[in-house]
């Protein structure tokens, strides 16, 4: 049986995880109580006893907790940025940076919200030459509120209610996604980020515009669609719809859910475009994403209590 220990359980991320790890009897979950979860002594002694850590805290204290690993045994999921771009660490989107790359990695860095759907729709065309590393993009996205973490939940749920209808924000455009974005896409340039939150608190649209001449000479939206279904062929998380016949396209569209749906909108000639991802940012965003690189480092089917 494989040893778990979710370092910052009490967190929106871990909450979920062990929510999504309950009745599974394939893992013996290492617990500390609301004393010892603080005490650096009891939180080192968890970490070197479990095969595998799941990190749900801020980068600092996420880096402080590998450092703590005293074996060459114990393996890392860390749901923060702090290794997202990191040597030695494994991107944990198997679907781009593979699933046994995964399987095998002793440290995973959990994807950013954002960037899941980001690198999910751009990595896959540049690797097949259709966006060029050197283009420059723009992303638009909107996250429900829950990606904000606690702080951000009282402020929305409190007694005055929801703040703003909308708020966009990241305004200095140095946003902790952005490194992530570019690296894991092998861009040349870094992608201009415009993340926005909106009153509900769970669900997330991630929405790059393209004009065609940003794409390699001959390709149109039908290319980038069926590039982008032919990469994901198979999987059970990610798909790729061929329509959309709806008007609108929702922020809650795969809430409570850990897959993930590309579309690829465009107008009659492909002389615009826009590559959309609908995903929750708790799931295939967060949560959902670290219990499918957990069931791949146990050599567990993937898809294992996922919420599909």
């Amino acid at each position: 049986m494989t040893k778990i220990f979710i370092d910052g359980a009490a967190g929106t991320t871990g909450i979920q995880i062990r929510e999504r790890l309950d009745g599974r009897s394939e893992f013996d979950l290492i617990t500390l109580d609301d004393a010892a979860r603080k005490d650096d002594a009891a939180r080192a002694g968890a970490i070197n006893a479990a095969d595998i850590v799941i990190l749900c805290l801020p980068d600092d204290a996420a880096r402080q907790s590998v450092a703590m690993i005293a074996n060459d045994t114990t393996r890392v999921i860390d749901a923060s940025t702090a290794h997202r771009v990191a040597a030695g660490w494994v991107y944990g989107l198997p679907e781009v940076s593979g699933h046994e790359a995964v399987a095998q990695a002793r440290f995973v860095s959990n994807p950013g919200c954002y960037s899941t759907g980001f690198i999910a729709l751009i990595a896959p065309l540049v690797k097949a030459g259709l966006i060029p590393a050197e283009a420059r993009l723009a992303c638009n996205a909107v996250s429900g509120y829950s990606g904000g973490g606690k702080a951000m939940i009282a402020d929305y749920e409190g007694a005055a209610g929801a703040p703003s209808a909308w708020s966009t924000y990241a305004l200095t455009l140095t946003h902790k996604h952005v490194p992530e974005m570019q690296a894991r896409c092998g861009l040349a340039h870094r992608p201009i980020f415009a993340p926005a939150v909106v009153p509900v608190y769970s669900g997330m649209v991630v929405d790059v515009p393209l004009h065609r001449e940003m794409l390699a000479s001959g390709a149109d939206a039908a290319a980038l669609r069926g590039a982008l279904a032919d990469h994901y062929a198979g999987s059970p998380i990610i798909t790729v719809a061929q329509s959309h016949e709806a008007a609108t396209l929702p922020v809650e569209l795969l809430k409570d859910r850990d897959d993930m749906r590309l579309f690829v909108f465009a107008d009659a000639a492909s002389d615009q475009i826009r590559l959309v991802a609908a995903l929750d940012n708790l799931g295939k965003g967060a949560s959902g994403a670290a219990v499918q690189n957990l069931n791949l480092m146990a050599g567990l089917p993937e898809t294992t209590g996922l919420r599909l």
